[in-house]
């Protein structure tokens, strides 16, 4: 089993920024600082377009389910994330979930000492996509963990109940709405159905847990560096209030305004792969502030290890030929963790180059 799980990788240990935060009353320490992203937005979220929001009931009521279809296909196509309303998780699960993890993030020192990330392994706390000691950090701290199959749980079974059973209930739920988002997809594409059943029927699910602490110079750090996901779907469960949560679209970074109890969705760079470039991935990145911290939880769901990862044979044409090459899940997610992050770069060297292109 140890095996199966650190063949994923890891990540080179750093500090914990949320202890560096209460020793660092004014001045950032210089590996966290980043002159060169583009600063955080700071205006009125008002103004500015807001990603679209999907009623999941009307997916499935015969009275709204074409247009409500239609939505999401334009949501995925047009925006890459997406606001998940009347999803069917029980609010009483979502606030045991929500306390849990502030509580976690809490334990003691010593405590989380004992769930600090081991070298070549991804799982635990710490930081992800670390790959050399002079990277910038980021100012955040993370809490990986495998959640399914269940047979690679390992740092899962570290995690304190009673915040582990209401953990293994969360990855459940969230488990069955990525499968229905992603055959809901898949009818709107008319993917061929087994497609995309065959891929994700047993897939496998990791959460990341996000602490980002608040900052005393806020303009000069960043929560999480841009990137897009490389798995299929992500659902992110906004834990407290603060926002943070910003998508590149259009050249321009866009705040997200989570609406309670609703997850943010998202489409991750093997979803583009499967999709063969209809549904897109898209840049977003997670910013901080000098009030008050931020805590969110990602769950990422994903083919199984087994499988292989490639354009889906039914959308593939003459006219519309594969972009992307044909690689192992299990390679592609070692070699994602084996890069820092770096917007779109991962998934732009999956893509088939033609004669022209290359120059030959």
């Amino acid at each position: 089993m140890e095996q199966e799980i650190t063949i994923l990788g890891g990540s080179i240990p750093v500090p914990c920024v949320q202890e560096l935060a209460k020793e660092t009353p004014s001045t950032v320490p210089p590996r966290y600082v980043r002159f060169d992203d583009e600063p955080p937005i700071k205006s009125d979220t008002a103004s500015l377009p807001q990603v679209p929001v999907i009623d999941m009931q009307r997916l499935f009521s015969a009275e709204f389910r074409d247009s409500e279809l239609d939505k999401l296909d334009h949501a995925s196509k047009e925006w890459g994330f997406f606001q998940l309303i009347n999803h069917g998780v029980s609010t009483s699960l979502m606030e045991k979930v929500k306390v849990g993890m502030q509580e976690f993030f809490n334990l003691p020192r010593e405590e989380k000492k004992k769930l600090w990330q081991l070298p070549g392994n991804i799982e635990g706390f710490g930081q992800a996509f670390v790959v050399s000691d002079e990277q910038k950090l980021d100012w955040g701290d993370m809490f990986y963990t495998i959640t399914l199959p269940i047979h690679l749980r390992n740092f899962f079974l570290k995690i304190p109940l009673p915040f582990r059973d209401n953990l293994d209930a969360y990855s459940i739920e969230v488990r069955d709405i990525a499968k229905k988002i992603l055959e809901l997809m898949a009818k709107a594409l008319r993917m061929e159905h087994n497609d995309m059943r065959n891929l994700f029927e047993e897939g496998f699910q990791g959460m990341r847990m996000n602490y980002y602490p608040p900052c005393p110079q806020p303009e000069l750090v960043m929560g999480l560096n841009a990137h897009s996901d490389s798995v299929a779907l992500t659902i992110l469960l906004q834990i407290n209030e603060m926002e943070g949560l910003q998508i590149r679209k259009n050249g321009r970074w866009i705040p997200v305004k989570p609406l309670p109890n609703a997850f943010i969705v998202n489409v991750g760079d093997i979803l583009e792969i499967v999709t063969n470039g209809i549904y897109r991935s898209i840049e977003h990145r997670a910013t901080v502030n000098s009030e008050k911290e931020r805590l969110s939880m990602a769950t990422f769901y994903s083919p199984r290890l087994e499988a292989d990862i490639g354009p889906a044979p039914s959308l593939i044409t003459p006219e519309s030929p594969a972009l992307f090459k044909t690689i192992s899940m299990i390679d592609f997610a070692r070699g994602s963790l084996s890069h820092k992050l770096d917007g779109k770069a991962y998934i732009d060297g999956m893509r088939i180059q033609n004669e022209e292109q290359r120059g030959t």
